[in-house]
């Protein structure tokens, strides 16, 4: 059995920092001791002297061979891990999708078929429940006790994904029952659809009238409909991609009561906003995701809301398009955009860059990038921190390298990025996945299949 020692770095997990080191045997971590402490024998000595050794990233929100308006997100489950790897990100979990007609387990083993052997890291499931009935969901049931504790609904996507109030009601009174955690989109897609028909009959069409139809109101309102269903339900509540300080607001008001509600937003809402949505020739449409972008005001209570705990997680949502032929099927009506955007492997050095820029703690960035979205979907112990027992994802972090960020040197099977030309400082060096080296020294030395299942207890703070 081979060991690893990471050396002289700076440990950093959500709870405290130390000049550790690190010792891994058989895929996990079996100790962690004050530099130069310990003289541990190895195969292999990993020096992190000047650098930072934290956990691997754990992205809980992506959407990896995703077949959406007419066209399929460009990431396959080979590209999206290899990129995933080389942003520090060792764990993601994907949404596998029920669709309208079908039950939750052929949902599922089609995603599993996409996935297996694919992945360069270890990977997990959500469910998209598309159609609640009395079928639906006695399955839930099943797919909580096999590892999959979490489902996602939408109030958003009338005709393709959306739930009306009774069938989310009917959703979170059963996960109230089985212990699964409730995700939610929540926009008023009724409302929007009205908009997007308005604007278009306007002769309204360039990718910025995304942006102004769905209105942050509408992302607000359905936050505050859907905390109501989940305190009727006894149920815990977790809102994906929070954009608007309104919403950020319904939130934390639900959060004062001491109700189970969470929230998660994404790099994109805390950099960019709707001037990107409306640059010139088309050029907009790289930025249509929904929720979508807000005006720059809204980073402000964003950033307030993580340091606070009323936002807990930042997730990519990581959704590529090509803009050559996937972005472009909207050329001439903004609602035919696909929606999405390429995220996993910029979301570790963008938090950093929080941390640079004065935004975040050093801890605190592991806490909403490792640890709690490791907690939150029943990860927590084996991923998401640096300790004994835990699996040996870590990451040797570089703390004062610069970079910009481009699509000529990303690894997501995408034709552009969304931070085309940031300077952000930090970067990723060597990454471990359950031991074995995936990024060595900046190289790539993953492969595919090295990635495995992760079946996933209940949402850790809810016991």
């Amino acid at each position: 059995m081979s060991r690893t020692v990471v050396r002289g770095g700076l440990v950093i997990t959500a709870a405290e920092e130390m000049h550790a080191d690190v010792l891994i045997e058989g895929g996990r971590i079996v100790a962690v001791a004050s530099s130069g402490t310990q003289e541990w024998t190895a195969d292999r000595v990993i020096d992190a002297s000047g650098k930072y050794v934290i956990p691997g990233g754990v992205d809980v929100h992506t959407h990896i061979e995703m077949p959406f308006g007419g066209t399929i997100s460009s990431d396959t489950f080979e590209s999206a891990t290899r990129a995933a790897a080389w942003g520090g990100t060792t764990s993601i979990i994907d949404f596998a999708i029920q669709s309208v007609g079908q039950s939750l387990r052929e949902g599922l083993d089609l995603w599993h078929a996409k996935a297996d052997a694919q992945c360069a890291i270890d990977y997990g499931f959500h469910m998209i429940l598309s159609d609640v009935n009395a079928s639906t969901l006695r399955e839930m049931d099943g797919l909580v006790s096999e590892g999959v504790t979490s489902f996602k609904l939408f109030t958003a996507y009338p005709g393709v994904f959306y739930s009306d109030d009774g069938q989310i009601l009917r959703a979170m009174q059963r996960a109230a029952d089985n212990g699964g955690l409730i995700m939610m989109h929540a926009e008023n897609g009724i409302a929007i659809d009205v908009l997007v028909r308005q604007a278009l009959e306007r002769g309204e069409t360039a990718p910025r009238y995304h942006g102004e139809v769905r209105r942050a109101l509408l992302e607000a309102e359905a936050t505050h409909r859907t905390i109501q269903l989940a305190r009727v339900a006894g149920a815990p509540l977790y809102v994906v991609h929070v954009a608007a300080q309104e919403a950020v607001a319904e939130l934390t008001a639900a959060r004062d009561l001491g109700l189970p509600v969470f929230g998660e937003t994404c790099p994109q809402y805390l950099y960019l906003s709707t001037d990107n949505l409306a640059e010139p020739d088309f050029e907009g449409a790289k930025y249509v995701c929904s929720t979508p972008l807000r005006p720059r005001d809204h980073q402000t209570a964003l950033w307030r809301a993580l340091r606070t705990d009323d936002l807990q997680v930042v997730s990519t949502d990581h959704c590529p398009f090509c803009f050559a032929g996937q972005k472009e099927l909207g050329r001439d009506d903004f609602s035919k955009i696909p929606n999405g955007l390429p995220g996993v492997e910029n979301r570790m050095d963008l938090l950093h860059q929080a941390v640079v820029d004065g935004h975040l703690t050093r801890r605190r960035w592991i806490e909403i990038a490792c640890a709690t979205p490791a907690r939150m979907f029943g990860l927590y112990g084996k991923k998401g921190t640096i300790a004994p027992g835990a699996d040996a994802d870590v990451v040797v972090y570089d703390p004062t390298a610069e970079q910009v960020i481009s699509a000529a040197t990303h690894h997501m099977n995408v034709d552009y990025s969304a931070y085309e030309g940031k300077r952000v400082t930090g970067r990723v060096e060597t990454v471990l996945s359950r031991g074995e080296l995936v990024i060595d020294q900046r190289k790539f030395t993953g492969r595919a299949g090295h990635g495995q299942y992760m079946p996933r207890a209940t949402c850790q703070y809810l016991h």
